[in-house]
């Protein structure tokens, strides 16, 4: 075995070709819904409440054409147009409601979790009774008291959506910092006489915040239902104020029932391409970041032919 490298004998990981490819595809797919929501301006060729064109005002439910690639809807706004500024709605949203939950529900579980005591079951009841009731449920809620002070706007539902998805960052981070808080590293740095806002920012965080982006991306697809969900019942965005997929669907009700399917077929094809994208991502990311999910293989380890005298062998003969 001497001659043998040690490069073969070592294990290795890798993630799966499927969770590979998952990753690409997801990566993909949500590109795109990405570029249409930062370059809606220069992609869509009117606005999202545009209803004429140089004076010349769209026609109402107008058939899919050369002017109108996915026809017109009854307020004679362009089915395309909105399908692309609906892209800069939904990235605006989900982003603004992802960043909320990691700045409060990071610092709030990991302050929970090493503290521990009366903080600690106050912050969890807290927690556990709005995980308790169901996400869509809580998030109509928050929508329609908070549609109260803000109107419909994006910073309302962001701000339901928040709510919604801060007690799973919460739960995560709590959890991992009770069993982190106990390592002998986090000892030793109590040792040395480091303050506890130094062993949180520098010893912790980067341990419980690995799961943070796997969540994060898994929240956004639901997020994208959820702001769907909202919009459908008339308690997201409104059409005035901006493009919503959701909202849309919920238009194209009373247009099903006449024979117009264009007003409902590509805001719901852009919903579920974009959550198809999203859960992509996330479940790529957890088998790519997460070790327990991962492939586990040895090389092939190559023996020396049987009658091939070793070195050790020509010398004691």
């Amino acid at each position: 075995m001497r001659g043998t490298p040690r490069a073969l004998l070592k294990p290795f990981t890798e993630t799966t070709g499927l969770a590979r490819w998952m990753l690409v595809a997801g990566v993909l797919l949500t590109a795109v819904f990405v570029v249409f929501a930062v370059f809606a301006p220069w992609i869509a060729p009117y606005g999202f409440a545009q209803a004429s064109s140089g004076g010349t005002p769209f026609p109402k439910l107008g058939h899919p054409s050369s002017q109108h690639w996915f026809g017109t809807d009854r307020l004679f706004f362009d089915v395309y147009s909105r399908v692309i500024w609906g892209a800069r709605t939904a990235l605006k949203v989900v982003v603004l409601s992802i960043v909320l939950c990691v700045l409060l529900g990071v610092p709030l579980g990991l302050a929970s979790g090493y503290y521990g005591g009366w903080f600690d079951r106050f912050v969890v009841l807290v927690m556990d009774a709005m995980y308790a009731f169901p996400s869509f449920l809580l998030a109509i809620v928050f929508s329609f008291l908070l549609t109260n002070v803000y109107g419909g706007s994006v910073v309302a539902v962001s701000l339901s959506l928040t709510a919604v998805y801060i007690p799973q960052y919460f739960r995560v981070v709590r959890n991992t910092t009770l069993s982190a808080k106990e390592a002998t590293y986090v000892e030793a740095a109590r040792a040395i006489g480091a303050s506890d806002g130094v062993i949180m920012r520098r010893y912790l965080l980067q341990n419980v915040i690995q799961s943070v982006p796997v969540l994060g991306t898994l929240n956004a697809a639901d997020a994208i239902l959820t702001l769907a969900g909202l919009g459908f019942l008339g308690l997201g965005i409104q059409s005035t104020d901006a493009a919503e997929w959701g909202h849309d669907l919920n238009r194209a009700l009373a247009d099903a029932g006449s024979g117009v399917w264009w007003t409902g077929l590509y805001p719901g094809l852009a919903i579920v391409l974009l959550v198809t994208g999203l859960t992509l991502v996330g479940e790529g990311l957890n088998e790519t970041l997460n070790p327990t999910l991962r492939r586990r293989r040895l090389l092939p380890v190559v023996m020396p032919p049987r009658n091939v005298s070793t070195p050790a062998e020509e010398e004691q003969g």
